[in-house]
């Protein structure tokens, strides 16, 4: 073979990898509403960017027919390249070869690349459309998932992990998905579960479908196991490239600050009447967030799932930050066993990658009842706690009105190492509202009053003795639990000095292993 031949041999060899599980598979992926691999890729990164590895990869099994079914890749195509000029790694899983199932070789080619990222200190990113394990391989199939899994667990709070469903995942495969940082699902035609619709029914007797058990709705609004819920895989794809506008490319980086068009001091007189005069009516908390930040964006997640309380980043004049706010809008506000939990992972997630914290805060209390003592309330709430109180990034906390009992605590506290507490003058910062307060203080002598009117008249007054005494921000200011009572319109403003004042922040810790959070 001379020196043309050779150079035939690898662009034929090259083209077959490219083609994948071959022509009729690659249309039958493009029936399902599926972009296939390859085009996974191209969409996701910068053009021209993307770096192949192990092309020509086969896998090494001859049981079971395997022996006349080896394509180049072995079913998933893996690289780098990068997202608006900053490098990231990337494996897409290629349904199209063997329904995208996992071998010994296929897992070595993600494990080369997370080590890779690792190396550099890059995020990776993770396209799953896959049948789960290769049967034909046995054990070995199920050790390279292994393999994946501790790679996974090692890169935790070291460089951001992302992952796409966009097919299925099923079985020992949803695992990997759910120790990266973030979950993006395509509706429609994407699923997770542990046992499918069959062994469901098989053990339990339970019909259902495969959308109803683990479909991208049922994640992102019951269990909350997804973070995102995408129209299509274009739209899930450029939620990957929008997320790491706020991330850094490792824990020992900052988040990219970008050049801001929105005027730092830009004061908003909507925000100084935006609080209902009645404390128990409700206002949606998203019209503050994107009244403050800049050019009203902002990038929620887990939208659909514990909506009484809102995550998400957005950026104060270039300075990416992590939101974490009450929704008066929903339940009131009150915090949950699932809103708990929404809010602690957040916070652990923006502590790992040094994105400062800003929590707005009305906050009700806890939600009662015994279906939520049953659920653990009490060690969910705790990981709130626990999370802002280990959270070593710049966390600023501003109280728009309610902040009662121990939701108070949990919600970004000058005790759990806030740094800048600010209180708008509708802040009602107390153990309770005025009107259980005085239930509990005064209804024993209300209970005396005979006369209807009176017995209105006395808790009314005492109600506006409690608000005056305790329900405002000027006590809390007073022991100087909050650091300032603040003008609402000029609320931007304060969060973007405090944010640019605490840039060089330290906080010590206890030398440890790890710490033992309540889980």
């Amino acid at each position: 073979m001379d020196k043309d031949d050779k150079i035939r041999h690898l662009l034929d060899m090259r083209e077959q990898a490219r083609a994948g599980g071959g022509k009729k598979k690659i249309e039958s992926q493009h029936a399902r509403g599926k972009f296939t691999a390859r085009e996974r890729i191209e969409i996701l990164l910068d053009d021209g960017s993307f770096e192949e590895y192990d092309m020509f990869v086969t896998h090494r099994c001859s049981d079971f027919g395997l022996a006349g079914k080896i394509f180049p890749g072995d079913g998933v195509v893996t690289g780098h390249g990068t997202i608006d000029g900053r490098v990231v790694f990337v494996y897409s899983q290629d349904f199209t070869v063997l329904g995208g199932s996992l071998s010994e070789t296929f897992a070595k080619k993600i494990c080369k690349i997370m080590d890779q990222a690792m190396k550099v200190g890059a995020p990776i990113i993770g396209i799953n459309d896959s049948g789960g394990a290769r049967i034909q391989e046995g054990v070995l199939s199920l050790a390279g998932y292994a393999e994946i899994f501790q790679r996974n667990i090692m890169a935790s709070g070291v460089i951001p992990q992302i992952s796409a469903i966009f097919g299925p995942c099923a079985g020992g495969a949803v695992y990997s998905p759910a120790l990266t940082d973030v979950i993006i699902m395509s509706d429609k035609t994407s699923y997770m579960f542990v046992t499918g619709p069959k062994v469901t029914k098989s053990v339990t007797g339970e019909v259902i479908s495969t959308e109803e058990l683990g479909g991208a709705a049922v994640h992102t609004s019951r269990s909350g196991v997804a973070h995102f819920r995408a129209e299509d895989e274009e739209e899930g794809l450029m939620i990957i490239r929008k997320l790491l506008e706020y991330l850094p490319q490792n824990n020992l980086e900052d988040p990219p600050v970008t050049e801001s068009t929105d005027a730092p001091e830009r004061a908003d007189d909507i925000l100084n009447t935006i609080i209902p005069a009645r404390s128990n009516q409700a206002y949606d908390m998203k019209d503050v967030i994107y009244t403050l930040v800049d050019n009203k964006e902002f990038l929620e997640m887990h939208r659909h799932f514990a909506r009484n309380i809102i995550v998400g980043f957005a950026k104060f004049s270039g300075i990416p930050v992590g939101i974490v706010a009450n929704q008066p809008n929903y339940l009131a506000g009150v915090i949950d066993t699932d809103a708990s939990r929404k809010a602690a992972r957040f916070v652990r997630f923006c502590d790992s990658f040094n994105v400062p914290i800003v929590t707005l805060v009305d906050v009700p209390g806890f939600m009662p009842g015994s279906a939520q003592e049953y659920g653990g309330i009490i060690i969910q709430g705790a990981k709130l706690l626990f999370a802002y109180g280990e959270a070593t990034v710049p966390k600023i906390t501003v109280t728009l009105r309610k902040s009662y009992g121990g939701a108070h605590d949990v919600m970004g506290c000058k005790q759990l190492r806030g740094d800048l507490n600010y209180a708008w003058p509708s802040a009602e910062i107390a153990v309770m509202g005025a009107q259980a307060a005085v239930e509990i203080l005064e209804g024993k002598n209300a209970g005396k009053i005979t006369d209807a009117e009176e017995k209105t008249r006395y808790i009314t007054e005492k109600e506006m003795e409690y608000n005056e005494k305790f329900a405002n921000p000027y006590v809390a200011a007073r022991f100087g639990l909050i650091d300032d009572v603040i003008e609402p319109r000029n609320t931007r403003f304060r969060i973007i000095r405090g944010l640019q004042t605490l840039a060089t922040k330290k906080d010590l810790v206890p030398p440890k292993k790890h710490s033992n959070m309540p889980l």
